[in-house]
């Protein structure tokens, strides 16, 4: 298990929409986020979120001018730790994880891991939750998903 796991704010306000956000705590125990992410999220914070910003914010003023600021402040988190999982599922800031070789996940990820340990019995129910919502899924993450956990 990482020693840090870092989510940006998508996962954070699907899950919330969905009534999962708990799911993070039972796979995770604590999550980080940045103030940025916060603000984004817009919601009060469970007590298994910590909110800790980059100490150098240069890396987070360079992947701004290309990505998003909560998810540039969520990689320039990722950078500053050794041991870190970074959660995250816009395209352009996976890219970027990969390429600074962050190990990163995503909802869908996520959802294989809560299965695998038996914390949720089934993904194709929450992929149908978070359907209901404006996350948008393609159909060929969706079969790889399913595919994946065995459904």
């Amino acid at each position: 298990m990482p020693g840090i796991i870092v989510s940006d704010t998508s996962s954070l306000i699907v899950l919330n929409k969905i009534d999962r956000l708990h799911l993070l705590k039972s796979l995770f125990g604590q999550i980080t986020i940045t103030q940025t992410i916060a603000k984004e999220f817009n919601h009060p914070l469970p007590d298994f979120i910590n909110i800790q910003d980059p100490q150098n914010n240069n890396y987070q003023k360079i992947l701004k001018s290309f990505l998003d600021e909560g998810e540039a402040s969520a990689i320039a988190l990722a950078l500053e730790t050794k041991d870190c999982l970074l959660i995250i599922d816009e395209l352009k800031g996976r890219r970027e994880a990969k390429a600074l070789g962050i190990n990163y996940t995503g909802i869908m990820g996520i959802l294989i891991i809560a299965k695998e340990k038996k914390i949720i019995s089934s993904v194709s129910a929450i992929i149908e939750e978070i359907q209901k919502t404006d996350f948008r899924l393609s159909s060929k993450l969706i079969e790889e998903t399913k595919r994946k956990s065995g459904e």
